[in-house]
C-alpha cells in the first residue's frame, strides 16, 4: 500500500513538473483581448443628505454639496490616497529654501463651464472670500489666510508668500475656485443668497445641467461631462445625483432600480447591501482615529504618567472584540497617530496585541497589587490605587465600546467609572481646560491629508492648543516642530517615523482604531477604484476612468 501512495506521489509531481513547462514555452507574441472602455451612458447615484448651496465657499458643513462640489469645481492641487500633492489647475510650482514662499503656474487652457478663461484672479478672488467668510467658513481658516500675503504675478502666475516655514501649507490649497466675473464685487453674505449656488458655475470635469424637481422639492442634480475641460475627459458623459434621506431608504432606490451607487453605505444596512450580488461594496479607511486619551499632569491619577501602567491598559483591551463585535467589523486596528498607507506611516511599528496576562505582569512589576485584606482593586507601593474616571460620548457606539473597556480592565483589577455626556461638553468643558483623568474620543483629520501631528502631541500644544493628554516629551516635540518647516518628503518621514517609534514606546494615549467608510456601486459601472479618504468626497477621485461599455481590444505583450 505504501509503496502504491509513492507511485501516486511521482505521477503527481511529474504532472505539475510537465504542466509548469508547458506554460513556459507558451509560443512569444499571444494575443490577449481586454475591454476598452468607450464613453456612453448615464450613471445615477443615491446621495444621503439634501442640496443646500452647490458653492465650495459654502459647502463646509453639507456633505451632500461638496461631493457634488467635487466635480463641478477645480482646485489648485488634489491628494492621493498617500498624501502626495498632485497638480490641478496647477501646471507646476515650486517653493523657496527657506519655505516661504510658493510660486504656482496656472494652466492657461482653463475655461469657466460658460467659455470665460479662468485666471489667477479667480484664485485670488477665491482666497479673498476665504479670509472674510463671517459665520460661513471655519474661523481658523479665515485665520490662517489673514496671515498668508497672496500675490497675482501675472494671469497664470501666483505667489503665495508665508510668515514662517510651514510645510504642511499645500493642505490649504485644496479649495474649489469659484469665478470672479460672476461672484465678484459681493460679501460672503451676499454670495450665499444668490441664484448661483443653484445654478451654479466651475471649471470641473462636469458641469451643471439641471435640478431634479419632484413634488416641488429639489430631488436631485444632473450634471454633464464639460466639452472644454483642460484633462483627461471622462467615459461617462452624465451623472445625476438623488437625495435620499438615510442608507436605508438608498438602498431600497438601488433595489428598485433607481439608482446605481449609494454614497454611504451604514452599518445597520451593510449586511442587506453585501447580499445585493450585483452591488460592489467599496472600502476605504476614514481620516480618524478612534482613542483614549489620559491626563497627564493630573495629580489625582499620578500612575497614569507611568509608561508602564499605560503599556499594561494597552494589552489588556481586547480591540479585536472591539472592532469585530461593537464596530462590526467597520474599522482597522490603529497602531499609532499617523494613518497606514500614507507617506508619513512606519509600517516598522509593533502590533500591541490582547494580552491581559502579560498586562498583569507588568502592574505586579510596578508594584501594583491586590490587598492582602482583600479587595478588587490593584494598590501600589504608595497606596495609590489604580482606579479613575473615563469621560464617554453619549452615543450608543461610544456607549458600548466604554463598557466592553470598563470590563476588559475590571479583569485587570483597574477599577474605571465611565461617565457620558455631550461630544460638546466633554471638549468645551473637560478636554480644553484640561479637566478630566481619561476620555474615549475619536481625532477627525477630514480634509487635511498631511499627517501633522505636532497640534495633538507637541508640547508647546499642552497649555492652550490640542495636546489634551499634556504630553511633555522633549525629543519628540523636537522631531515634530523640525519636520513642520522641512520642505523635503522623505526627510519628513524620518523625522515622523522617529516620532511614531518614540510614541509607541511611551504611549501617551492609546490608539483604538480607524473606522471605514463603504461605497456601493453596481457592477455594471467598471473602473472604480478607491483607496483611503480624506473625505468622502475622495471617492470620485478616479471618476474620470469609471465607464459602462467597453469593447474588446488586441493587445500583444512584449515578447
Amino acid at each position: 500500500m505504501k509503496k502504491f501512495r509513492w507511485q501516486i506521489l511521482i505521477i503527481l509531481l511529474t504532472g505539475l513538473v510537465v504542466g509548469i513547462l508547458l506554460l513556459s514555452e507558451q509560443p512569444e507574441g499571444v494575443t490577449q483581448i481586454v475591454p476598452e472602455p468607450v464613453t456612453g451612458g448615464f450613471y445615477t447615484e443615491a446621495l444621503i443628505g439634501s442640496l443646500q448651496r452647490l458653492n465650495p465657499l459654502l459647502d463646509f458643513y453639507n456633505p451632500a454639496d461638496r461631493d457634488i462640489d467635487r466635480l463641478l469645481y477645480s482646485r489648485l492641487l488634489s491628494f492621493d490616497e498617500r498624501g502626495i500633492p498632485v497638480p490641478d489647475l496647477a501646471a507646476s510650482w515650486g517653493i523657496s529654501q527657506d519655505g516661504t514662499i510658493y510660486n504656482f503656474e496656472i494652466r492657461p487652457d482653463v475655461k469657466w463651464h460658460d467659455g470665460q478663461p479662468l485666471t489667477a484672479a479667480d484664485i485670488v478672488f477665491t482666497i479673498e472670500m476665504l479670509r472674510n467668510g463671517g459665520e460661513i467658513v471655519p474661523e481658523d481658516l479665515q485665520r490662517f489666510w489673514r496671515d498668508v500675503e497672496v500675490v497675482q504675478l501675472s494671469d497664470t502666475l501666483i505667489q503665495f508668500k508665508l510668515p514662517e516655514p510651514f510645510a504642511p501649507f499645500l493642505d490649504y490649497l485644496t479649495f474649489g475656485v469659484v469665478p470672479q466675473h460672476l461672484l465678484g464685487n459681493r460679501t460672503i453674505d451676499q454670495i450665499r443668497d444668490l441664484q448661483f449656488n443653484i445654478e451654479p458655475v466651475g471649471s470641473g470635469p462636469y458641469r451643471f445641467d439641471q435640478l431634479i424637481v419632484e413634488d416641488g422639492q429639489i430631488a436631485g442634480v444632473s450634471l454633464l461631462a464639460f466639452e472644454d475641460y483642460y484633462g483627461k475627459k471622462p467615459f461617462i458623459p452624465q451623472v445625476i445625483f438623488r437625495y435620499f434621506p438615510d442608507a436605508a431608504s438608498a438602498l431600497q432606490a438601488y433595489q428598485g432600480d433607481r439608482v446605481m451607487g449609494i454614497s454611504s453605505i451604514s452599518e445597520d444596512v451593510l449586511s442587506t447591501a453585501l447580499a445585493e450580488r450585483d452591488l460592489a461594496i467599496y472600502t476605504g479607511r476614514k481620516p480618524e482615529l478612534g482613542l483614549i486619551l489620559f491626563n497627564l499632569k493630573n495629580p489625582e491619577v499620578g500612575f497614569l504618567q507611568k509608561p508602564e501602567v499605560r503599556r499594561a491598559l494597552y494589552l489588556g483591551i481586547n480591540r479585536q472584540y472591539l472592532v469585530d463585535r461593537i464596530l462590526g467589523g467597520q474599522a482597522i486596528l490603529a497602531d499609532g497617530p499617523i494613518f497606514p498607507g500614507t507617506w508619513a506611516y512606519y509600517d516598522g511599528l509593533p502590533r500591541v496585541n490582547y494580552d491581559p496576562e502579560r498586562a498583569r505582569q507588568i502592574l505586579i512589576d510596578a508594584g501594583y497589587t491586590l490587598p492582602a485584606e482583600g479587595g478588587d482593586v490593584r494598590i501600589g507601593k504608595e497606596g495609590d490605587a489604580l482606579q479613575f474616571t473615563m469621560l464617554v460620548p453619549d452615543t450608543a457606539r461610544s456607549r458600548a465600546l466604554a463598557e466592553a473597556i470598563q470590563q476588559d480592565w475590571a479583569a485587570l483589577n483597574v477599577q474605571v467609572t465611565v461617565e457620558y455626556l455631550p461630544y460638546p461638553d466633554l471638549i468645551e468643558q473637560h478636554l480644553t481646560p484640561r479637566d478630566y483623568q481619561a476620555a474615549l474620543v475619536d481625532l477627525n483629520f477630514t480634509r487635511s491629508p498631511d499627517p501633522d501631528p505636532y497640534p495633538f502631541w507637541d508640547s508647546v500644544q499642552a497649555t492652550g492648543g490640542q495636546n489634551y493628554a499634556q504630553w511633555d516629551h522633549k525629543i519628540a516635540s523636537e522631531y515634530l516642530e523640525e519636520a513642520r518647516i522641512t520642505i523635503d518628503l522623505n526627510e519628513r518621514a524620518r523625522l515622523y517615523r522617529n516620532f511614531q517609534v518614540i510614541f509607541a514606546e511611551e504611549l501617551p494615549a492609546l490608539p483604538l482604531f480607524y473606522p471605514v467608510y463603504n461605497y456601493g456601486v453596481d457592477r455594471q459601472v467598471q473602473g472604480v477604484r478607491m483607496g483611503p479618504l480624506l473625505e468622502s468626497s475622495d471617492r470620485f477621485a478616479t471618476v474620470l476612468e469609471w465607464y459602462l461599455s467597453s469593447r474588446p481590444a488586441a493587445v500583444t505583450p512584449t515578447p
